[in-house]
Parts: structure tokens; C-alpha cells; sequence
């Protein structure tokens, strides 16, 4: 997916986790953070990040916060930039007949389900989580305690036993991965579940991101490791 008016500042501070203060072209702006996750090895104060530009002209943030750069990488930290790279992605398989986002199963919406075959006669659901957390190499989720992903991950074991296949994608929105891994530390009733889940069929996936200031896109696989 690619941005449209991307404008580059620097990051000043984050008063709360939606809005970000910044430095753009000499002038100090309140800005809309699209990631409510803590994010707090990447909103560090004086970070280059880039902006996109809102075309509502009459929202009270001006801009909002989609990328930054740590070291010598640029992240993406868009919450939605993940589902459009997915979609994108999955709109490339000549093999699925049917594609529809935010598909309400159980108590849930699920990111997507789709039908694959000549006949759609495979159906199946996909929840999607964006990874932005990396440390030393590795990618970790969530950098937050999620009860929405435990439960999403809980449907889609349920799915499962109703005939569906059913596939959690973690989407890490940037390159230069070694692999990826729960974060235990953080949250360590995820991991478990998400152990638990791929034991009782729910298949594991895991893709890094190319990505630039105003692009992010769906790229290689990146190894999965679950043990503890």
C-alpha cells in the first residue's frame, strides 16, 4: 500500500497514546498516532518519522504519524497498514474465489475470510497482527497485553473444529528480521495461547515488510520460533 502527502518531521513527545507532538517544517503540530500499542523504542524524542497529510480539512490533526526510523531501519507503525498489505497480498492468488475483510464469526470479527478451489470449496479465516516491537534481530508480539488477540486466536481454534482452515499472520512492518517470537515477558498468556492453538490446527505465519516512507508491502516469510 502507498501513502498519499507524506511530509517528514521529528518527533517531540506523545502526550497520550493517540496523539503525537512533532516538528514539521519549523512548526510544532499535533498529530494522530495510527498505533495505540506503546511503541516506546520508536517514539523517542528527536525521531525522524513521516506524516501523511489528512484531506479532511476540517479534523483537529492535521497529520498522521505512519513510519519512523530506528537505526538505520524505517518502520512502519500504522495499525491498519497491515490488513491493505495483506489484502494486496491476497488479491494476487489466482487461487482464491472469494475475499471478504472483517468477517463476523462467533463473538468476533475476523480480519478476513476468503474461499479457495474451483468451487470455493475451501474456506477459511485469517486474523492479521501487525509487529512493530523488535529487539536485537528479533520481532516480538505484542508489545502490550491484547485480550482481543487471545480471544480472536480462541475463534480461531473453534473454526477449526467446524471444518475451516484458519491462519494467524503476523505482518512485521519491517526488514532485516532474524525471527519471530511471543512476547512471553509481556503478555504471557498470548504465547501460550497461540502455542495451544497451533497444536490444535490454527496454522502460524509470520512476513516481514518492505518498506519505505510512504510504501509498505507484503515481502518473505520470516521464521517462527514458539518454544520456551
Amino acid at each position: 500500500m502507498r501513502y498519499q502527502q507524506i511530509t517528514q518531521g521529528r518527533f517531540i513527545e506523545r502526550p497520550n497514546r493517540f496523539i503525537a507532538m512533532a516538528q514539521i517544517n519549523g512548526k510544532v503540530e499535533k498529530c494522530h498516532v495510527k498505533n495505540t500499542g506503546r511503541c516506546r523504542e520508536l517514539l523517542i524524542p528527536g525521531a525522524e518519522i513521516w506524516l501523511e497529510k489528512s484531506s479532511n480539512p476540517n479534523r483537529k490533526t492535521a497529520y498522521d504519524l505512519v513510519a519512523v526510523r530506528k537505526q538505520e531501519k524505517i518502520i512502519n507503525m500504522d495499525s491498519q497498514a497491515p490488513n491493505q498489505a495483506v489484502r494486496e497480498w491476497l488479491e494476487q492468488r489466482s487461487d482464491l474465489t472469494c475475499i471478504k475483510p472483517e468477517y463476523k464469526y462467533g463473538d468476533s470479527r475476523i480480519d478476513f475470510y476468503g474461499e479457495a478451489g474451483r468451487n470455493g470449496e475451501r474456506k477459511f479465516l485469517m486474523e492479521v497482527k501487525g509487529v512493530t516491537l523488535e529487539e536485537d534481530g528479533v520481532a516480538r508480539f505484542p508489545d502490550a497485553p491484547t485480550e482481543r488477540g487471545v480471544k480472536h486466536m480462541l475463534e480461531l481454534e473453534k473454526a477449526v473444529r467446524e471444518g475451516y482452515e484458519t491462519w494467524i499472520l503476523f505482518v512485521i512492518q519491517m526488514k532485516g528480521i532474524r525471527w519471530f517470537e511471543p512476547n512471553d515477558r509481556t503478555h504471557p498468556q498470548f504465547g501460550e495461547t497461540l502455542r495451544r492453538v497451533r497444536q490444535a490446527g490454527v496454522g502460524v505465519l509470520a512476513y516481514d515488510c518492505l518498506v519505505t516512507n510512504d510504501e509498505i508491502t507484503l515481502d518473505q516469510p520470516v521464521e517462527i520460533r514458539l518454544q520456551r
